[in-house]
């Protein structure tokens, strides 16, 4: 049994994990929101799940690094400076930063990377995701993941080579281009789809999320696995041992 702390505790994604912490025979060690004592919550937790926001990332770094606990980041739009404090932190404490909590998505980004690797840059790649009304950022954390595993594979630089938001006389796709489209509405939990597109076929690898609980589970499968680790920057894949 492991004690977890919970970083954005109001939101969808905190109401889903203190109730998969429950039942999963955990107990949870508090949970915090805007403005919420991180540092407390920190020395009373073995591991914190941070899904709060970009703007409070490095309050919770260093209520991590205070009391010397793991951090598992599923907090979705961050910037390279985020990512600048994460490896920082990572030399202090183990910290688990991932785009998507979901085992399905982990395996899936598994499964874009090595078709991306086999089937070589003559094959166009594009990335498609749709999710609520009320998501903030776009393209979401997921459809970037993704786009990263792509990108690796083929050992290019995703910044550099994606295209995003096509409008008007936009001209031929680039080669090598690595394509996202974002669609808003309804109350979808999250549809991802990676589309190989050949000369003459096409592969679709595709994920579902009926429901946040997903998340959740992942999040505290990774918390489970976090603790006692070795100061470390560590992904989903490797809790899934792929």
């Amino acid at each position: 049994m492991a004690r977890i702390g919970i970083i954005g505790c109001e939101g969808a994604m905190g109401h889903a994990l203190a109730a998969v912490i429950g039942a999963s025979g955990h107990e949870l060690a508090g949970g915090i929101d805007k403005g919420g004592d991180a540092a407390g919550l920190a020395d009373a937790s073995e591991v914190l799940v941070d899904f709060s926001t970009p703007g409070a990332l490095c309050i919770n770094l260093h209520a991590a690094i205070g009391a010397g606990v793991p951090l598992v980041i599923g907090t979705t739009g961050l910037e390279e400076r985020h990512h600048a404090a994460i490896d920082d932190a990572a030399r202090a404490v183990p910290v688990l930063q991932t785009g998507n909590t979901s085992l399905g998505v982990t395996l899936l980004a598994h499964l874009v990377r090595e078709a991306a690797a086999r089937l070589g840059p003559d094959w166009d790649i594009e990335i498609l995701e749709m999710h609520h009304r009320r998501k903030v950022d776009a393209p979401s954390g997921t459809a970037l993941l993704l786009g990263e595993a792509a990108a690796g594979a083929r050992g290019i630089d995703l910044a550099s080579h994606s295209e995003r938001g096509r409008d008007g006389h936009t001209g031929a796709r680039e080669e090598g281009a690595i394509g996202f489209a974002s669609l808003r509405g309804g109350t979808v939990a999250g549809e991802h789809s990676a589309i190989l597109a050949g000369e003459e076929e096409r592969i679709t690898l595709s994920h579902s999320a009926e429901n946040r609980s997903i998340f959740a589970r992942g999040a505290v499968r990774a918390a489970e696995w976090m603790i006692g680790r070795d100061p470390g920057r560590y992904s989903m894949d490797q809790v899934l041992g792929i």
